[in-house]
C-alpha cells in the first residue's frame, strides 16, 4: 500500500515539476511585441519628462485623433428667412394708418428700415441728447443735431451758463416711445417719435439753490422729436445716421 502511494505521489510530483518548468519558460520570455510595448512606454515617459510645464498642465485636455481623410462636412442648412421689411412695417402698431404708409414710402429707398430697430436707436440718441444738454456738452450734441437745432440748444446752454445756472440730472429711462409720423420729402426721410421718459432733474442757481425741478423726485417728461436722413442717392444712403431736426411740446 505504501509502495503504491509513493508511486502515485512520485508521478504527481513529476507532473507538477514539469508544469512549473513549462510555466516559467513561458513567463520568463519576452516576445517581439512585448519588447516593442516596453520601448514605446519608455519613449512616452521620456517625452513626458521633457515637456514644458504649461503643456503638462493641460494634459487633461485630450484632442481626438484626426483621420487621414476627414469627410467633408455637409454645408449648413440655409437659414430660414425672417419677416420682410414690409411685413415688419405692417406689423408695427400705429394709431394713424398714414404712419404705416409713410414708413413704406421710406422703405422704398431704404430697404433695411425696421421700425423696432429705428425706435431702439432713436431711444439711445434721445438719452444722449438729453444728457448732453444738461451737461452743456456741445461736442456730443453736434453730431446728433441738425444745424438749426444745434444752434437752438447751444444758445440755451450759453444763456444758462451766463446766469451761472447748472442742471443736476439723472436719466432714469424711457417708459414708452412711438412713431407718430413718417414721410419722405424731396429725397429726405422724416420720422417723428413721441418719447415718454423718466428724469430726475433740478436746476441750481449760481449760489447752488434749486430754482426749478426736484433732485429727489422722478418726473415723467414727454417730448416729440423729428429725425431725418438723406436717402435721395446711394451715396447718401451709405450714411445710416439720423439727426434730430425738430422738437415740439406735446399738445
Amino acid at each position: 500500500m505504501y509502495g503504491q502511494f509513493d508511486l502515485i505521489t512520485l508521478i504527481a510530483l513529476i507532473v507538477a515539476v514539469a508544469a512549473i518548468i513549462k510555466l516559467r519558460s513561458v513567463l520568463g520570455q519576452r516576445t517581439d511585441e512585448d519588447e516593442q510595448r516596453v520601448e514605446r512606454l519608455k519613449t512616452r515617459e521620456r517625452e513626458a519628462a521633457q515637456r514644458p510645464a504649461t503643456e503638462t498642465a493641460s494634459a487633461d485636455v485630450i484632442s481626438m485623433p484626426r483621420r487621414d481623410r476627414e469627410p467633408v462636412p455637409a454645408a449648413p442648412a440655409a437659414e430660414v428667412a425672417g419677416p420682410s421689411v414690409e411685413a415688419k412695417i405692417r406689423a408695427y402698431p400705429v394709431q394713424d394708418p398714414a404712419v404705416t404708409a409713410g414708413l413704406l414710402d421710406i422703405a422704398k429707398f431704404d430697404p433695411a428700415l425696421d421700425p423696432d430697430t429705428f425706435i431702439a436707436g432713436a431711444g439711445r440718441a434721445y438719452e444722449m441728447i438729453v444728457s448732453a444738454f444738461a451737461e452743456g456738452n456741445r461736442r456730443a450734441l453736434k453730431d446728433l443735431l441738425s444745424k438749426e437745432v444745434y444752434d437752438g440748444f447751444t444758445s440755451a446752454i450759453a444763456d444758462r451758463e451766463a446766469r451761472g445756472e447748472t442742471i443736476e440730472q439723472q436719466f432714469v429711462g424711457i417708459k414708452k416711445a412711438d412713431i407718430i409720423e413718417a414721410e419722405v420729402k424731396n429725397g429726405t426721410a422724416f420720422v417723428t417719435v413721441r418719447f415718454v421718459s423718466e428724469l430726475i432733474s433740478a436746476t441750481h442757481d449760481k449760489s447752488g439753490q434749486v430754482i426749478s425741478g426736484d433732485a429727489q423726485r422722478i418726473k415723467d417728461v414727454t417730448d416729440i422729436w423729428t429725425f431725418s436722413r438723406d436717402i435721395s442717392t446711394a451715396k447718401a444712403r451709405s450714411n445710416p445716421n439720423w439727426r434730430l431736426v425738430a422738437t415740439q411740446a406735446p399738445n
